[in-house]
This record gives structure tokens, C-alpha cells and sequence, in this order.
């Protein structure tokens, strides 16, 4: 019994590090109000670019700004791309079939939002940003990918950000993952 006793102990401890390193690789960014204007949005410690998980959450705001209010969210999203660039005539076509009738996605990504509860988060809003064992392998050429979990979504979905080496500040790459499918809220699901 003491073989297996040890084992267990040495499982568990095995497990505990994993559990350990996976937190230690995520962060979450609290938000007590979304940001209505870029202004706002701007006034966020994140909103310095020099964290590259913040500017994957203030993302996240975006979208959900644009959820609701177009300009704005394309304002927000705009200055969160930095040197690449305003969105194009494509990414606007893109985000404007993505949101045609699912405005909901965006929401997923805060704590608390479920098919369930119609994808109401809990407050204050709390979007988790995390690494994979992946993560940085493209780090090299300045592109970090994160992953965010939605309440509606069997797997985290992806969000990458790129450096300017000049200035140490990270701006969106790629959020297209984020606006992937997820399962529709109950109130719109009529096997719920």
C-alpha cells in the first residue's frame, strides 16, 4: 500500500503544478463599465499598449462595443491595430456579416455569459486572456497568439497581437477566431 500511496501523492502533486503553471499563464482584466467612447477606452491602464494580453482584452471590448454601437467599436478597433493600419473595406464587410445576427458572441467572453443566462455576464466584466504551450513560439517575429474562453464555445478561441520594437507597444494582429460560431443563447434555441 505505500507504492500506492506515494504514486497518489506524486499524481497529485503532478497535478497541482500543472494547475499552477495553467493559472500562472492567464490573466484576467476587470472591467467595472465597457467603455463607451475611444476616449474612455483610452483611459485604461491597459490601453498603454505595452501588455499585450491587455490590448487582447480591450479587444474584446471593442467588439463589444461594436456590437451595439458600430462607429465606435470601428474607432476602437482602429486605434488597437496601431501602425497596420484602419480596418479595410473586407475586415468592415467581415465584422458587419459576423454581427448580422449574432451580436451575442462578443459577450461570451466575459465571466459568467452562457448559452443559458443569453450570454449575460457577470459584473464586473471579466474577459480571462490566456497562453498556450504555443503562444509565443512566433514571439521571435514580434507575434504573441492568446487564447479567450466563450461560455459557448468547446475550446478557447484565439486572439494575436504584434510588437513595434521601436516602442515596445502591441497592437491587434488577428481576431477573427474570436467571432467564430458559438451556441446560440436558449432564448433563440428552440430545442432549449
Amino acid at each position: 500500500m505505500a507504492f500506492l500511496d506515494k504514486l497518489k501523492k506524486n499524481v497529485a502533486a503532478a497535478v497541482n503544478s500543472a494547475a499552477s503553471a495553467l493559472g500562472a499563464n492567464e490573466k484576467s482584466y476587470v472591467f467595472e463599465e465597457i467603455p463607451a467612447t475611444l476616449d474612455e477606452l483610452k483611459a485604461r491602464p491597459e490601453a498603454d499598449l505595452k501588455d499585450g494580453a491587455g490590448v487582447a482584452a480591450l479587444a474584446i471590448i471593442a467588439l463589444n462595443v461594436y456590437a451595439v454601437d458600430q462607429n465606435t467599436g470601428v474607432e476602437m478597433l482602429n486605434f488597437l491595430r496601431g501602425p497596420a493600419g484602419p480596418l479595410s473595406p473586407m475586415d468592415l464587410s467581415f465584422l458587419k456579416d459576423r454581427f448580422s445576427d449574432k451580436d451575442y458572441v462578443p459577450r461570451s467572453y466575459f465571466n459568467g455569459a452562457a448559452p443559458e443566462n443569453n450570454y449575460e455576464p457577470s459584473e464586473p466584466y471579466t474577459p480571462v486572456i490566456k497562453e498556450s504551450a504555443h503562444s509565443r513560439d512566433t514571439e521571435k517575429e514580434g507575434v504573441i497568439t492568446y487564447y479567450v474562453h466563450s461560455g459557448g464555445a468547446d475550446s478557447d478561441r484565439p486572439i494575436s497581437v504584434r510588437t513595434k520594437p521601436s516602442t515596445g507597444e502591441w497592437f491587434i494582429r488577428g481576431y477573427e477566431g474570436i467571432l467564430a460560431g458559438i451556441r446560440i443563447p436558449a432564448a433563440s434555441n428552440p430545442w432549449a
